[in-house]
């Protein structure tokens, strides 16, 4: 029997029928073909704006296979892209074996300030302050010297008193010798009683000197500008002669200290620059001395290095690159442009061509940002320490930039 189709489109959901003329009569839904180009299959009743989306999707693919296959052909050795890379030249330098040792950031100002007579304390600076050159940190109750010197200066009053008593009966007695109305015995007695009367109101007066003196040493004074930072007694405690009272650094002034082996002796000179690690920073410095004696039972010599322009802080921790050696004359390169591997260390060397060339070298002493090489090189050559990670033998490159 014939059947006889036509096709319709039903709006809701958007759905495809078929209407097959039979003896029932009916319509049934005929499921869409899975087949979609060839490529992918979807299910009964899929929207259009799904299928749109395959398409899309299909797309991409389609192009990321087509990026990766260039990107794979041009990054080929011999391709028609140029790597961009950064050089250096390798130079003739002098540099000698170091070792790194640790050291510490000191104030060459540190002094702990001590009580210069004894006493009860009224006042001690809080750890922290900041304090002037001359300023009181501690003091000492002054209440008996204070005293002490009221009464010098009472007796000082009546000595004078004396004295001028002695002069004045000293003048008359010489009026009457002159008549003849007086003893020379009783002029010569008030005679030696006016210089000892002279001599007790100079005794009295130096007295009074040393009372104040005193008076003043109640009082602790910073020899200098910094900062407490340890007090070592407490108000109300009571200070004898030479009791540490607090202690007071210069923070500005500051230097690095550390201890080097005696063979550093014969290297190291004053105003010598060495390489410095501070809080992951390294710095350049000048040896300020190297004390010529072995510390102790260490053998170690006492190393001092000046810090300027800073903001660390003294007790901070660093290391010193110090030679051990004198410097010899290498070639030198950075250390970024080693590639290290498996089966030894190599640079990339860039030719007239701007092709790369692997040359294996072999690393020696290290100094800074440059390490010694040996190997088939000469000074002048460009040698890539940015960008060889992705080199290759032959590989054609681009200098976009040169390191200092």
């Amino acid at each position: 029997m014939a059947i006889k189709s036509h096709r319709g489109k039903q709006t809701r959901n958007k759905q495809v029928w078929v209407t097959n003329t039979e003896t029932t009569g009916t319509q049934r839904p005929q499921k869409k073909a899975k087949a979609f180009n060839g490529i992918c299959f979807l299910r009964p009743g899929t929207s259009v704006t799904t299928i749109r989306f395959a398409k899309y999707l299909i797309a991409g693919w389609a192009l990321l296979a087509v990026f990766l296959a260039t990107s794979t052909a041009q990054a080929a050795p011999g391709g028609g892209r140029s790597s961009p890379v950064k050089v250096a030249e390798a130079k003739q330098v002098l540099m000698a074996p170091q070792t790194w040792v640790a050291g510490t950031i000191i104030s060459r100002h540190d002094v702990r300030l001590a009580a210069e007579v004894a006493g009860k304390l009224v006042q001690v600076k809080e750890v922290g302050t900041q304090v002037k050159e001359g300023t009181i940190v501690a003091r000492i109750d002054p209440t008996f010297v204070e005293l002490k010197i009221e009464e010098f200066q009472a007796q000082i009053a009546a000595d004078k008193a004396r004295l001028e008593f002695l002069k004045s009966e000293v003048r008359r007695n010489e009026r009457l010798a002159t008549q003849n109305n007086a003893a020379q015995t009783r002029l010569d007695e008030l005679r030696a009683d006016r210089e000892v009367a002279r001599s007790e109101l100079q005794i009295s007066r130096v007295r009074l000197k040393q009372a104040r003196e005193e008076l003043r040493r109640h009082v602790i004074r910073s020899p200098f500008a910094g900062v407490v930072v340890e007090r070592l007694m407490r108000r109300g405690e009571r200070a004898a002669v030479g009791d540490d009272v607090v202690r007071v650094i210069d923070g500005q002034t500051l230097e690095v200290q550390a201890w080097v082996p005696l063979s550093t002796l014969n290297v190291v000179h004053a105003n010598d620059s060495l390489t410095l690690k501070i809080d992951r920073q390294e710095i350049s410095a000048p040896v300020r001395t190297l004390v010529a004696a072995g510390y102790g039972r260490s053998r170690l010599l006492d190393l001092r290095i000046s810090l300027h322009n800073g903001t660390w802080t003294a007790g901070q921790t660093v290391l010193v690159a110090v030679p051990t050696a004198a410097a010899e004359n290498v070639l030198a390169v950075p250390r970024d442009a080693l590639v290290l591997r498996r089966d030894g260390a190599f640079v990339f060397r860039i030719n007239a061509e701007n092709k790369a060339q692997r040359v294996a070298v072999e690393p020696g002493i290290a100094s800074g940002a440059l390490v010694a090489v040996s190997g088939e090189l000469t000074a002048g050559d460009q040698i890539v320490v940015r960008g060889g990670e992705r080199l290759r033998p032959g590989s054609t490159v681009k200098i976009i930039g040169e390191s200092k």
